[in-house]
């Protein structure tokens, strides 16, 4: 009779997709199948002549990319401070284009993600990912209008598109970006906000990422002010708070919502976070890129935020692999917090399902970070 061969892989953290990632756990495999899971010890017990295989920091299904703008990713890299990151990008407009996306996807691909979220600014890189994206996940179209003057007019232009591509929903699902609490006027927030809540739409804001972000909102002051004039014909009026509590007093926070960033957040604003049931995506290397600072991991574990993890665009991190995102944080933050953020969290703030590695998985399916 022909036995196959047992091996036992293990590493720092062991996640099967349910319950806990494991400290000390293991999966059995044969012939290329996962044959069990559970602690290293107890399979060790079940499998006496199985070789012990370490496999590096983590084994854990499908990750998630649950923040990427796959139309920058021709752009060329910045490092520099924050606010000159968005005049980079318009500097280099001529690249943001269809085929900046394709390129962005192929590489999603090859990484080895489950699913992604996306910010879309273009019609026609809307239409492509409809209609050709092999992986599962969300296509947030972006919505940049700061000045008041404008809000009715483009709100009705966002929602008569958004409903067009409703109705092509598969794979990917539709879902809207207001960029950011300085990007988007107060009148248009409000109503994006309201029709994505009653409507069922995913909501994903760039918010709390810079210092220049939260001084601008509290006092009408610095770099960003420059940058607010170039696209706006009213003068800015301050609301005098943080981006997560202004956001609060518009109606953007709820469960369907995520935060990307959430770099510069204070105790009070992460309990708001978490009493919403808004999730936050960190993109570690972009902020490092772009100089604004680190994200609290340990008070939003704290509160019990759900958190993901996102590469951002080429423009700000070197590529599109996500978990260079936890690599760049391990050693930082409680390795289990990292890989539940790296597939869970993203499976959660996507609406979607997480894979399980259980017996019959194909080890195709086992992701690693070495």
């Amino acid at each position: 009779m022909f036995w196959l061969k047992t091996e036992l892989w293990t590493a720092e953290v062991v996640y099967t997709g349910f319950g806990t990632p494991m400290l000390h756990g293991a999966l059995a495999v044969q012939g290329g199948t996962v044959v069990g899971q559970g602690s290293l010890e107890e399979l060790k017990a079940r499998f006496p002549q199985a070789e012990v295989i370490h496999k590096g920091k983590a084994l854990f299904p499908p990750p998630v990319n649950a923040h990427t703008h796959l139309d920058l990713s021709l752009h060329p890299l910045y490092q520099g401070p924050f606010s000159g990151f968005i005049p980079h990008v318009v500097a280099h407009r001529e690249k943001r284009e269809l085929r900046a996306a394709q390129r962005g996807l192929e590489e999603l691909v090859q990484s080895g993600v489950g699913a992604f979220a996306d910010i879309v600014f273009q019609d026609e890189v809307m239409e492509f990912l409809l209609q050709e994206s092999p992986l599962p996940g969300i296509a947030f179209y972006e919505v940049f209008a700061p000045d008041p003057q404008d809000a009715e007019e483009m709100f009705q232009k966002v929602r008569a598109k958004v409903e067009a591509w409703r109705k092509r929903e598969g794979r990917v699902r539709i879902g809207l970006s207001p960029h950011a609490p300085y990007s988007v006027s107060p009148p248009l927030l409000q109503k994006l906000a309201h029709y994505a809540h009653t409507q069922g739409l995913p909501l994903m804001v760039h918010a709390a990422e810079s210092r220049e972000e939260v001084a601008f909102l509290r006092t009408g002051e610095g770099p960003l002010a420059g940058v607010y004039r170039r696209f706006s014909r009213t003068p800015w009026k301050a609301p005098g708070l943080t981006p997560v509590r202004y956001l609060q007093t518009l109606g953007v926070l709820g469960p369907d919502t995520v935060l990307v960033h959430g770099v510069h957040v204070d105790e009070e604003e992460v309990r708001m976070v978490a009493d919403s049931g808004s999730k936050v995506v960190l993109c570690p290397r972009s902020n490092g890129n772009l100089q604004v600072g680190e994200a609290p991991l340990g008070l939003y574990a704290r509160h019990g935020v759900e958190l993901a993890l996102g590469t951002d665009s080429r423009a700000s991190s070197p590529d599109l692999d996500v978990k260079n995102e936890a690599l760049s944080l391990w050693g930082k933050a409680e390795p289990r917090l990292l890989v539940r953020a790296l597939t869970r969290g993203g499976y959660r703030a996507l609406g979607l399902p997480t894979p399980r590695l259980t017996r019959g998985t194909p080890i195709s399916l086992v992701h690693s970070l070495l």
